[in-house]
């Protein structure tokens, strides 16, 4: 097959004034069309754009990028979080496993969708490489797509095909993919959250992990482990170690058993070039890797998800600082939900007990605002730095003194002072 290339300036030109747009995101972001579409922002308006999140420099606060565009963001990554909590953006609180419905279902209808591939191979099917998530739904979807296809984007196996046939415009653009490293940001603090997770991981369990800093602190902490697997929504480079150690081999898994399943990878070249044409990782779309009825097929699910903040009787803050979108719901409570149903599966939140502002993350109520990802219903183990608990079964007065225990000595007395206004006794 030989398929004829155009600029992206020439591309863009097919997105249109009230268009709904996908942006395939995280490392998968096709920067160099977005960039091309923001160029004819004088010539647009009423766009909106819809993404889960998106990586790369990307100026989106520009006045005339405002006037044009209207971000309807599915999560919120740092380079739109302006916008969405600005007159030109909002959020769609949304599970992960629940975003490919919006657009099958009719809730928001896709007219372009703008995607970051792999070249064809000799058949004519490229790959929507490091992030198939929901982008594999959206290519079904949209009425038009266009490509970006870059020689640097790794070929991924599982429902990351598509063929050529189905691209209006495909654009070629050799560039390295945004990379992003977790683990620098691994403190003290997330050293022995990390050690205290990886003391109730059992041989043989199957790993969920979030992103950031504490899920690549866990990993540190497994090297003494057997028999691991991984179903999760995304990975990062932390996992590699234990999969070249022999750690994780997915052997006792019953959803894909010997491989690692996954929605979209985000790190650094090594971990692109490692899923490159890897037959032991498999991308699904992720309404069916987050589907707690799949999740929960697998024994001794671990999910390992953390927190903004966590009220005294155990409701988990993830996405939202008071009324400030931070981020989303993402897949926490697919796997929060599906790991408490899996036998022998562990929910677990895990955070510092502090902000990096000195402010205690177990507070006696949310902030005003504050959204609610996980329930007091769902939660079980919750870890800080300073130990564990499980909340499962506990009723709400012994539930504000276990969080109180693993709470940072400086805000105990603050926390004591609101157990005895609402309990009427001291702890």
């Amino acid at each position: 097959m030989n398929p004829t290339y155009i600029s992206a300036e020439e591309a863009v030109k097919l997105v249109k004034s009230g268009d709904r747009v996908f942006l395939h995101g995280s490392a998968a972001t096709p920067i160099r069309l977005i960039h091309a579409l923001m160029d004819r922002s004088n010539e647009l308006s009423n766009v909106e754009l819809v993404a889960i999140s998106t990586f790369g420099d990307i100026q989106w606060d520009k006045p005339e990028i405002k006037k044009a565009f209207y971000w309807n963001s599915l999560f919120v990554s740092a380079n739109i979080r302006g916008l969405v909590n600005s007159d030109h953006g909002d959020y769609v609180p949304i599970f992960l496993s629940e975003i490919s419905s919006l657009f099958t279902d009719g809730y928001l209808p896709l007219d372009v969708a703008l995607l970051h591939v792999s070249p064809p191979d000799k058949h004519g099917f490229c790959s929507l490489g490091t992030s198939v998530d929901a982008a594999h739904t959206a290519v079904n979807c949209a009425k038009i797509i266009i490509a970006q296809v870059n020689p640097r984007m790794p070929r991924t196996l599982g429902d990351s095909h598509v063929h050529i046939s189905k691209f209006n415009a495909m654009v070629w653009e050799e560039a390295e993919l945004p990379e992003v490293n977790y683990g620098e940001k691994i403190d003290e603090a997330s050293l022995k959250i990390g050690a205290h997770v990886a003391a109730l991981i059992e041989d043989g369990s199957t790993l969920q992990m979030g992103i950031g800093a504490i899920p690549d602190a866990v990993l540190r902490s497994l090297t003494n482990h057997k028999g691991l697997g991984v179903h999760t929504e995304m990975f990062s480079d932390g996992l590699i170690p234990l999969i070249e150690k022999g750690i994780v081999t997915n052997e006792h898994k019953k959803v894909s058993p010997g491989k690692i399943m996954t929605t979209f990878v985000a790190g650094s070249r090594k971990l692109y070039d490692f899923v490159d044409d890897n037959s032991s990782v498999v991308f699904r779309d992720a309404s069916y890797v987050n589907d707690t009825a799949v999740i929960r097929k697998n024994p001794k699910t671990i999910a390992i998800n953390s927190a903004i903040e966590i009220d005294c009787t155990g409701q988990v803050c993830a996405d939202s600082i008071g009324t400030y979108q931070f981020s989303g719901i993402g897949g926490q409570m697919d796997f929060m939900r599906g790991a408490s149903l899996s036998v022998g599966g562990k929910p677990i939140i895990a955070l510092p007990s502090l902000t990096n502002k000195g402010i205690s993350r177990i507070v006696p109520q949310l902030k005003p605002g504050a959204g609610v990802v996980t329930t007091r219903g769902h939660v079980h183990y919750v870890v800080t730095e300073h130990g564990v608990v499980n909340l499962y079964g506990k009723n709400l007065e012994q539930r504000a003194r276990l969080l109180m225990s693993i709470a940072d000595p400086s805000a105990r007395e603050a926390l004591e002072i609101a157990y005895f206004e609402r309990f009427k006794r001291m702890p």
